[in-house]
């Protein structure tokens, strides 16, 4: 399973997703997208052990 860290122009993480189409349905609603990064295979562990990629995602 792959994830992906979504970063604003600060460099500030403001969503973690697991598809290429959340992370468009987050620049449709607005969300100010500026650098997606994809998870390292250890930090995309973590997320999937301490819960859904959409728990960061606080308009879901």
């Amino acid at each position: 399973m792959t994830f992906y860290s979504c970063f604003d122009s600060q460099g500030k993480v403001i969503a973690r997703c697991q598809t290429h189409q959340e992370i468009e349905a987050l620049r449709r609603m607005g969300r100010p997208i500026a650098e997606v990064r994809e998870l390292k295979k250890e930090e995309a562990v973590v997320c999937s052990l301490t819960g859904s990629p959409s728990d960061f995602n606080e308009d879901y």
